[in-house]
């Protein structure tokens, strides 16, 4: 006899005879398996950008450093406004006069209009006191276009949160002079966040068609996931595609840079499925007990696959609908168990 055998004789003899009463089972399932994948993730915020200057000046203050929270519409760089101030005031001005220069033309063309009525003056002068007018109208919307233009660049020195969150990185320092387009602070909003993970090309096709994956911390919490985006090419160098997904619960103990696990399903298959406490396992047997037709237990070896959810995959030694005992281990000392086998399709010569 075989050593397999040998311990499989081992095991009947360690346990007496089968009380009356009848133990605990369920029937074997034929039920469909996905197989999934688990790869490492990266949470990021959805919001993160660096704020740039938008008019040339020098730095006067930084209320914030980084790593501070923000709140958005708060002051984060203030620069020295003393040339903006000035444009505007000189745009202001300028506004005064077009006004006053269009009131002078417009009380002009009513003198003469009301003249030209009666014939007494000629149409040249009548045409020239509307065109003046006209003129004077348009040199009010300029001066006044250039006031809006001084106010927007006044407005600039003083650059705000766009959102809620926190600064990641400083990229000026005080007394320091800057122009349009340089950055100033990068930042980033925690009240959004998605996992993002590079998928296997060739996982993707059913990965695309399910659109299904869990997400799970170290600590074995499964976040709910929304939205998921797959992107419509792959990293030339890994040759794999990114998968990103937006987190519904960004509850405050979740922040940018974390890794997770990301459960992909990749495949599907039939497979027949026990409950995972049905099984025996000796050293390298793996048996259980099925009930025959008078309800005896009958100690079967089986060839198992995966376990998922409680359940485990069997490959080989059972057939659907039998009934497999799920507390094998109460046998253990009973006074009538049957030590009839059956015999084991996988075993060993």
């Amino acid at each position: 006899m075989c050593h397999l055998g040998r311990l499989f004789t081992t095991l009947l003899l360690m346990v007496p005879a089968l009380a009356a009463a009848q133990p605990a089972f369920e029937a074997v399932e034929r039920l469909t398996f996905h197989e999934t994948i688990h790869l490492d993730g990266v949470i990021e915020a959805v919001q993160q950008s660096t704020v740039s200057a938008q008019t040339s000046g020098t730095v006067q203050s930084l209320p914030f450093d980084v790593d501070d929270s923000v709140a958005a519409g708060d002051v984060i760089v203030q620069l020295e406004d003393s040339e903006q101030r000035s444009r505007l005031r000189q745009a202001q001005a300028g506004l005064e006069e077009a006004e006053a220069a269009l009131a002078d033309a417009r009380q002009q063309f009513e003198r003469i209009e009301a003249v030209h009525e009666r014939g007494l003056v000629s149409r040249q002068e009548f045409d020239q006191a509307r065109n003046n007018l006209a003129a004077a109208r348009a040199r009010v919307e300029r001066a006044s276009a250039a006031v809006s233009e001084a106010q927007e660049q006044l407005s600039y020195t003083r650059v705000v949160a766009p959102y809620g969150g926190i600064l990641t990185e400083r990229h000026v320092e005080l007394g320091e002079s800057v122009n349009p387009g340089q950055p100033l602070l990068s930042g980033l909003s925690l009240e959004q966040l998605r996992v993002v993970v590079e998928l296997p090309q060739k996982y993707t096709e059913l990965a695309r068609t399910e659109r299904q994956a869990m997400v799970t911390l170290t600590d074995g919490r499964v976040l709910e996931t929304g939205e998921m985006t797959f992107y419509p090419y792959a990293n030339p160098q890994t040759h794999t595609f990114r998968l990103r997904m937006r987190l519904n619960e960004p509850n405050g103990s979740l922040f940018p840079g974390m890794l997770v696990k990301v459960g992909v399903p990749v495949a599907s298959r039939e497979a027949l499925w026990v409950p995972a406490s049905s099984l025996i396992h000796r050293s390298e047997l793996r048996a259980v007990f099925v009930l025959d037709d008078q309800d005896r237990p009958r100690l079967r070896q089986v060839r198992t696959g995966v376990r998922d959810n409680g359940r485990l995959e069997i490959l080989a030694g059972l057939s659907e609908g039998e009934r497999v005992v799920t507390n094998p281990s109460e046998l253990v000392g009973s006074e009538r168990l049957n030590l009839v086998t059956e015999p084991d399709a996988e075993a060993n010569p």
